[in-house]
Parts: C-alpha cells; structure tokens; sequence
C-alpha cells in the first residue's frame, strides 16, 4: 500500500509532466507556422502522433497513445489586450483524409493556470496527411482555421 508520501510523489510528478507538456506544446506553438492571426485571434496550433506523449500524460487528460492515433493543440490568445492573455473559445471541426473520408473532431478543454488549450483526437494511417477545417467562435466573432499534417506510425 501507497505510504503519504509516496502519493504526494506521484501527484508531484503529474503536475510536473503536465507543466512540462505545456512548456513542449508552447515552445513548439513559438513557430510562426504553427500559428496563424485570425481577427482578434493569435490561434496557435499543432498535431502530433499521440505516443510523444507520456502514458501518465495521456491518462491524466484520457488521450488514448496509440501509433495511430494523433493529438491536436489549438491555444487561442486575445491580440487585442495588453499581453495578449488566453481567450475562452469553442471549436468545432472535421478532419478528412487524401480520398475523402471526413470525421467530426470533439475538442475538450483544458486549464491550466492562465493557459487554456483545446486538445481533440483523431486516428490515422502510416503516411496520411490529414485536412483539419476547424470553426473557432469567442462569442464575438468566427474564425476558420484549416491547415494538413501528415502523420507517420512510429
């Protein structure tokens, strides 16, 4: 059985792979091409193969890891406030593969801090790219996001 102190470990080490996860998602979300200016919106954006993240990672925020299931990031800043701070967006979407098949992609929303980050799954083959076109509303305006990656099975 668990002794107090080994539980505050384990809680210790979640939260520090989860400020680690955003570090990594941020730093990567840093390139201008993952991030495109949509009205009042910096939308920042990235899809990667879901086994980058850790098993601990992936079962905190129920993300199933998986060779062939990807993980998508959107993170949404107000450029029209002073520090441009997280902005409380919902966003609706589908991704559609080179031949056509097309799926409806959930996201969940997640806190952290003053961060706040949308994360949807969505399953892929060996060297699919796939088309997101995502639907983001601040309850003041509606922006599309589209962009494609192409995924690899590891």
């Amino acid at each position: 059985m668990p002794t107090y102190m080994e539980n505050n470990m384990k809680n210790l080490c979640s939260k520090l792979c989860i400020i680690a996860l955003v570090y990594f998602i941020t730093l990567v979300n840093v390139n201008a091409k993952n991030m495109k200016k949509l009205g009042n919106m910096n939308v920042h954006f990235i899809a990667i193969g879901s086994t980058f993240l850790t098993p601990e990672i992936a079962k905190l925020y129920d993300i199933k890891r998986s060779r062939y299931n990807g993980l998508i990031n959107i993170s949404v800043l107000d450029n029209s406030k002073q520090g441009m701070p997280a902005k409380r967006v919902s966003i609706t979407g589908k991704a559609k593969n080179n031949v056509g098949q097309s799926k409806k992609i959930e996201f969940q929303e997640i806190t952290e801090g003053s961060s706040i980050y949308y994360l949807a799954q969505v399953r892929y083959d060996n060297e699919e790219t796939i088309h997101f076109d995502l639907t983001i509303n601040d309850g003041v305006e509606i922006q599309q996001l589209t962009f494609s990656q192409k995924f690899y099975v590891d």
